[in-house]
């Protein structure tokens, strides 16, 4: 349990990274002193230590997915693994037959700038619409394939909104038209079920610190057999992970990994239900006592540990200073250097201002009952100070956000 002492804030930031869970470091920590061989060293017994934990994580990881070992390829992350997936096919693909590439507009960063410099490189891309909360309808993918497209790449769970896309459904589309799907789960993963995501997909991307495992590390899920594709590599030297992806595994982040994924997955039923009674605590405690605010996100098919708001009449940049005691966020980690308000948000149709004035919560399994009611006190005294110096708010000239 986190405790509220003076001057330390509470976290419901986890939609950027989570806490390592003391089990998981515990796993980690004799990879750091005692077993610190390198996996690749086949002559002696740490190199032989070494590549048998990464096989057991990458066992324990195939085994929460629901995919044999040999499909997990470790990397640094999902931005590599979005990366390696997304310019790995377009440039392994060879013949100039198929060069088109579909995508949403409410997709991370990490999936929308390799597909434009794979435009850059000659590659035809359509971004898609999304709705208006943040998905895409499966009808409107099957429309954008057309007889040259080569690969679609929609997200299992948005990043800042939480809505959850029909990835079963995508992948039936693009199985029966000969298209490769990519998604990526980063959000996903330990969060919704799993076995049945990983069949549908033929490339998938996950990264351990969205479930409280270690930052730095992540992996790419390669599904040769639904249909034959190549990937290109990115990184060439020594021909690690089946000649994918080359380096030195770091193999406490992969054992630290593996611990994670198997505990988020086993505790994944109740943990699930109670982080979504927070979210709908930490909802109604806002809702009821501040007027004129937006929730942002399918109100069904969304992540349970999600929650995303716009306040009326209110700076977001003012209102996140306001919040010292509350670390939350106004969009992405990997936007913040970003002077314009959120892609997604803007995407879904809401104007800059109100994007702006918008933020997100996320709840974790280190999040208490306490802290939500400790938020809600902080964020509704927040909103009510600044609408005090707000003209457009006392003057009442705005359209409600509902």
């Amino acid at each position: 349990m986190n405790d509220r002492r003076p001057g330390k804030p509470i976290y419901l930031d986890n939609h950027a990274t989570t806490r390592v869970d003391p089990r998981v470091l515990e796993a980690m920590l004799p990879f750091f002193s005692d077993l610190y061989g390198n996996a690749a060293s086949a002559g002696h017994a740490f190199g032989w230590a070494a590549a048998d934990a990464v096989a057991q994580a990458r066992s324990q990881i195939a085994a929460s997915l629901g995919v044999e070992s040999r499909d997990v390829i470790f990397t640094s992350g999902a931005t590599e693994s979005n990366n390696l997936a997304l310019k790995g096919v377009a440039r392994g693909a060879g013949s100039k037959v198929r060069t088109h590439l579909v995508t949403v507009a409410s997709e991370h960063r990490a999936v929308l700038d390799p597909i434009r410099q794979l435009g850059r490189e000659g590659h035809a891309v359509t971004v898609l619409p999304c709705d208006e909360y943040g998905g895409i309808d499966p009808s409107r993918v099957a429309e954008a394939i057309r007889d040259d497209t080569l690969l679609v790449s929609i997200m299992a769970a948005n990043n800042e909104v939480g809505t959850l896309n029909d990835v079963d459904a995508i992948g039936a589309i693009c199985l029966s038209r000969g298209v490769v799907f990519h998604t990526d789960a980063a959000q996903a993963v330990g969060k919704i079920p799993l076995p049945e995501l990983a069949q549908h997909v033929d490339l998938l991307s996950l990264t351990a610190h969205k479930f409280h495992g270690p930052k730095g590390v992540g992996a790419l899920y390669v599904n040769r057999s639904r249909q034959p594709f190549r990937i290109q590599p990115l990184v060439d030297g020594g021909g690690h992970e089946r000649r994918l992806r080359s380096g030195t595994l770091p193999v406490p982040l992969v054992v630290g990994m593996g611990v994670a994924l198997d505990l988020a997955v086993r505790e994944r039923p109740g943990e699930s239900a109670r982080v979504l009674e927070l979210r709908e605590r930490l909802c109604a405690g806002l809702c009821e006592r501040i007027p004129a605010v937006r929730v942002n996100g399918h109100p069904l098919r969304r992540l349970p540990g999600n929650l995303n708001l716009s306040f009326r009449d209110v700076d977001g940049g003012a209102l996140l200073m306001s919040l010292r005691d509350v670390a939350v966020s106004s969009g992405s980690a990997c936007s913040s250097a970003e002077p314009e308000p959120s892609h997604v948000l803007t995407a879904m149709g809401l104007d800059e201002e109100t994007a702006r004035a918008s933020l997100r919560f996320g709840i974790s399994r280190f999040t208490t009952a306490e802290e939500i009611d400790f938020a809600v006190e902080a964020v509704t005294a927040a909103v009510q100070g600044l609408r005090q110096h707000s003209i457009a708010w006392k003057s009442g000239v705005t359209n409600d956000l509902t």
